[in-house]
């Protein structure tokens, strides 16, 4: 068995009598084998006594459900060195009261083994971008995970920085902290490479020196997660649409609305997306670009799901000439199209006769355009309280 599928494999399975069972296997080479002691459960109240007692009594002090912690990370139960008492008086000090502290703990138990001075280090570094003790302790409250991984912080306090240096606003930064956390943990050096490729590319596509910072922070704002591309997927994915007869006017606008998650594809499936494209539509290579400009998921999408979105308009009564019209109809899910196709349906629309702008757009626009195609069809004739010029 290799060692990366040792560590692929759900390790709540391995435990008690399953994890000895696994070490039986494991006898002719002493120095793996693994101290019976290890072998424990935490489902049964037999094996308690193998839990750090002193860390169970001061979670009850705190009003923490045992039983959660069990379920979500048991491990914690067993270490030696905890700082329950201390990480609740930290909480405390940020305006957490008794009930949010429990929720933290129970929500994100390894906190308890953070080491007091770490976690002031990170509440330091959160401060950076918070306006003040409440928001910070709100933020924690609904991301305790974010907050308590505590490792690289000399390096995410440089990130940081960097970022503000950038022009990213703290409100946004405090939002990467939170839900974007793996950039903070990559080296400085990359963040600094990558912004600087992207930067570099708007400009050799194109786009002015003036607006490639606003540019540049707008792609940001949408999808932070680019940092973690490489330059290397940046210059293939650039490439490959240049080799496919896209201009660097039409690269950049795919590269906008795509929100950076362009360089998330492989070239490999470009090619095999446009290839199909051009096949089913059987239009020009001018066309196709344009086509695919006005709609990005004939790129992004494999061809064996834009295959099945079509088979399923063409069963509806839709025909190809009515897609190829707007494509942008490809962007939704066989589901939503059936269901936003029997609303209209139900108003006597019949899509098949029709342009399928009422079709397309998100569920707020699709139902914005219901309202209206409801309120028109319920319009009386004539205005029942105007005045009548009626001549005597």
């Amino acid at each position: 068995m290799r060692i990366s599928q040792c560590f692929s494999m759900p390790w709540k399975l391995l435990t008690g009598h399953q994890l000895c069972r696994l070490c039986l296997f494991r006898k002719p080479q002493p120095a793996l084998k693994i101290n019976p002691s290890v072998c424990v459960t935490y489902e049964t109240d037999s094996q308690s006594h193998k839990e750090n007692k002193r860390t169970i009594e001061r979670l009850h002090a705190c009003s923490v459900d045992i039983r959660k912690i069990r379920r979500l990370k048991p491990w914690v139960l067993l270490e030696n060195d905890t700082y329950v008492e201390e990480i609740a008086n930290i909480l405390k000090e940020l305006g957490a009261n008794k009930t949010a502290i429990a929720n933290i703990l129970e929500r994100c138990p390894e906190a308890i083994v953070c080491s007091p001075a770490a976690v002031n280090a990170k509440r330091e570094l959160w401060q950076m971008v918070c306006k003040n003790e409440a928001q910070l302790i709100r933020l924690i409250e609904q991301f305790p995970e974010p907050f308590f991984t505590i490792k690289d912080q000399e390096n995410q306090r440089l990130n940081v920085q960097f970022f503000q240096e950038l022009g990213l606003k703290n409100v946004l930064i405090a939002k990467f902290l939170t839900t974007a956390s793996g950039i903070f943990h990559n080296p400085i050096e990359n963040n600094k490479q990558m912004i600087g490729v992207l930067k570099k590319s708007y400009i050799n596509l194109g786009g002015s020196q003036a607006n490639a910072k606003v540019w540049l922070l707008k792609l940001l704002s949408q999808n932070p997660f680019i940092v973690l591309s490489s330059p290397s997927a940046v210059d293939q994915i650039l490439k490959c649409l240049q080799g496919q007869g896209f201009t660097n006017s039409e690269v950049l606008q795919l590269l906008s609305k795509l929100k950076g998650f362009l360089f998330q594809l492989q070239p490999g499936s470009i090619q095999d997306s446009i290839s199909f494209t051009k096949t089913t539509f059987g239009c020009t290579d001018r066309d196709l670009q344009q086509l695919v400009v006005n709609c990005p998921a004939l790129l992004y999408h494999p061809a064996t799901v834009l295959e099945e979105r079509i088979q399923v308009l063409l069963k509806e009564g839709i025909s190809m000439a009515q897609i190829r019209e707007s494509p942008m109809v490809l962007e939704l899910a066989p589901q939503i199209v059936q269901h936003r196709i029997r609303k209209l349906n139900s108003l006597g629309y019949r899509i098949k006769d029709g342009h399928l702008a009422s079709l397309i757009g998100t569920k707020n626009e699709f139902e914005a355009n219901l309202s209206k195609m409801q309120a028109k069809q319920g319009r009386p004739l004539f205005n029942p309280v105007a005045s009548l010029n009626v001549e005597e």
